[in-house]
């Protein structure tokens, strides 16, 4: 797998809505070792009504007691899961990225809108 390090996946996801793909870091019994997210930080995609009303954004209600970039970790908004899922960068890959735009929410609403909760979940663990 291609790694990407802290800075550039945290640019990635402050400009844009981005697929990576890691190796967990706590292995979860009946699941891969790999995650796959479509995920972002993006405050453009994040606080339009789309991503309120769509993605059920809401800000942070805490503020977080460690600092990830410490640990190897970077915080970011899961649009699957809607919400807020940490990603470990031990073993990162950036699959592709998408323009905070029409870019993304044509893919959105043609790919990931209409999938089926299995689907999603296959979606994860690809």
């Amino acid at each position: 797998m291609p790694q990407t390090s802290y800075g550039p996946l945290y640019q990635a996801l402050l400009n844009n809505v981005v697929e990576v793909r890691f190796v967990r870091r706590r292995q979860i019994p009946g699941l891969g070792a790999v995650r796959r997210m479509l995920c972002t930080n993006n405050a453009t995609v994040l606080t339009s009504p789309n991503g309120r009303i769509v993605l059920n954004y809401r800000t942070p209600a805490n503020a977080l007691n460690y600092n990830p970039a410490q640990k190897n970790l970077i915080i970011t908004w899961d649009i699957l899961m809607q919400d807020f899922r940490t990603i470990s960068l031990d073993d990162c890959e950036i699959v592709r990225q998408f323009q905070p735009n029409d870019e993304f929410w044509n893919f959105f609403n043609e790919t990931i809108f209409n999938m089926t909760t299995q689907q999603k979940f296959a979606f994860m663990q690809s």
